[in-house]
């Protein structure tokens, strides 16, 4: 079972920026066997979920995901994780493009999964506000809160890093948001200081 891989939006991004970006990713919303919610604090944005569409929805895909999700749940997710960083090589890994953290004990093995790789930076996009608060991440991670929750009363759009959709790109340069559509690393803390990251709807 391949834990990173590499989907159309990543391979673009590693190629404009030189750098090597991989994704792991889990069920959205809910695994298709268990019934059980990878996305707990979702809300608006199931309707709408890039991740249940395409090729994310290609028959195939779907027992992947649950592998992965299955994955998580180990004693030894921490270790095998290490190990197929250790393989591949990647100097990002978004956590997650699909699917979301559903847990506070799935947060502690990603956040340990980071200590133990300092050289690689990882980032997701996450609804789960709640299960952050009060947490240190560590210096290797950034979080972008994604609006379209349960929460979104919880995101200060002048002090957190967060993300908006819009319809077009004009409507998101007026709003002041950067452009992350086409590039996923323009919505880190290491490619942008603007902390009002813009997608496309689509």
């Amino acid at each position: 079972m391949e834990l990173l891989t590499q989907n159309t939006k990543l391979k673009s991004t590693s190629k404009e920026m030189g750098v090597k970006v991989m994704n792991f990713g889990i069920p959205a919303y809910r695994s298709r066997v268990s019934g059980k919610v990878t996305c707990p604090f979702a809300d608006k944005c199931i309707k709408y979920c890039y991740a249940q569409k395409g090729a994310y929805n290609y028959g195939n895909v779907h027992p992947v995901f649950e592998e992965r999700y299955n994955a998580t749940k180990r004693d030894d997710f921490v270790e095998v994780m290490c190990a197929e960083i250790k393989k591949k090589k990647p100097q990002f890994i978004r956590v997650h493009d699909s699917g979301d953290y559903y847990s506070n004990a799935y947060i502690d093995k990603w956040f340990e999964i980071a200590r133990k790789n300092p050289d690689v930076k990882f980032y997701s996009y996450t609804k789960s506000i709640p299960l952050f608060e009060g947490r240190t991440l560590p210096h290797n991670y950034c979080l972008i809160y994604s609006e379209g929750s349960k929460v979104d009363d919880m995101i200060d759009p002048n002090v957190h890093r967060h993300s908006r959709i819009f319809r077009d790109k004009d409507e998101l340069r007026i709003s002041g948001y950067i452009d992350a559509s086409k590039n996923d690393l323009y919505a880190t803390k290491w490619y942008s200081p603007n902390h009002k990251i813009g997608l496309i709807f689509h």
